[in-house]
């Protein structure tokens, strides 16, 4: 990545920038996320502590969604004649790159973004995430970070006017951030949003709900392991499974004991289909073995 002088926008001392303005996916399969997630030609500056991006024309690329988007920021001016100037040699950087056969029309047609969000829409719109989508996230967002900026207190009423939103995504991303921020050695912010998860988990609807499953999941295993302790066979395993008491119970039991639901096992499960004495029973049993085979058929693909 080339270096390259500017000055500070804030207090106009000079910096050294790695400046990167061709991001091809093509070619770099992290491009896309470095665009995505702002982490590029930043400014860091070290006499007034500034941090941002440095304004310049970015090409973004990718082959498979024929993408070839370029932006220009604003500020830096620049007439069309320039943009072209400019743009022209990294277009044709990207076409160089490609056989022949994957030179189509889009190439010599690329697409000039107004701004830089409209640029990340228009990316994570060919993955199939919508503006309506990133619309929800970002209300996602607002509520968490108003939620941790309030007191404890005023929190549980907050939740309570807010419970709507505070949903299986929304537990998503809270778990996401957590990840993040221990990943990023931040402790202190990772306590608080675990403090925060907690709330979460006692005082919503859903929050129960997860809590109930997690439940699930405890005692699956540990029937699990008092039946290994006896002596677990194909037998006492399909014996467990099908008389799980719910949902969550029955996917914990089939997920950690993926390794004993091999041919055998299907066979005689389907030995017990055949044998069973009333045709609705041999309809349940038939369900739950299509449970298992699509749960067995997810985690080997996994």
């Amino acid at each position: 990545m080339p270096k390259t002088a500017t000055s500070c926008p804030r207090c106009r001392q000079p910096v050294v920038v790695d400046v990167e303005q061709l991001f091809d996916a093509s070619t770099d399969p992290q491009a896309k996320q470095r665009l995505l997630s702002g982490n590029y030609n930043l400014i860091q500056c070290q006499n007034c502590g500034y941090q941002g991006n440095m304004a310049t024309p970015l090409v973004y690329h990718d082959v498979d969604k024929e993408l070839l988007l370029t932006y220009f920021p604003p500020e830096l001016g620049l007439p069309v004649n320039e943009q072209e100037r400019l743009i022209g040699p990294m277009i044709n950087q990207v076409v160089n790159r490609l056989p022949a056969e994957k030179r189509k029309a889009y190439l010599f047609r690329p697409q000039t973004m107004l701004t830089m969000q409209t640029m990340i829409e228009r990316i994570l719109e060919a993955d199939g995430i919508t503006k309506e989508m990133l619309d929800e996230q970002q209300k996602r967002m607002n509520l968490l970070q108003r939620l941790l900026s309030i007191s404890p207190e005023s929190r549980v009423e907050v939740i309570k006017q807010e419970e709507a939103q505070i949903d299986a995504p929304f537990f998503t991303l809270l778990n996401r951030l957590i990840e993040a921020t221990l990943q990023g050695g931040d402790q202190q912010s990772a306590r608080q949003l675990a403090l925060l998860q907690q709330e979460l988990l006692q005082n919503t609807s859903y929050g129960s709900k997860l809590q109930e499953q997690a439940k699930e999941v405890e005692d699956a295993v540990r029937s699990l392991q008092e039946a290994s302790r006896t002596g677990l066979t194909r037998e006492s395993l399909m014996d467990l499974i099908l008389n799980a008491s719910s949902d969550a119970r029955f996917n914990a039991l089939v997920s950690y004991a993926r390794s004993g639901l091999d041919y055998e096992f299907f066979q005689i499960l389907q030995q017990r289909i055949e044998q069973a004495a009333t045709d609705e029973e041999k309809q349940q049993l038939g369900a739950k073995r299509d449970q298992m085979l699509a749960i067995t058929r997810e985690i080997d693909a996994a």
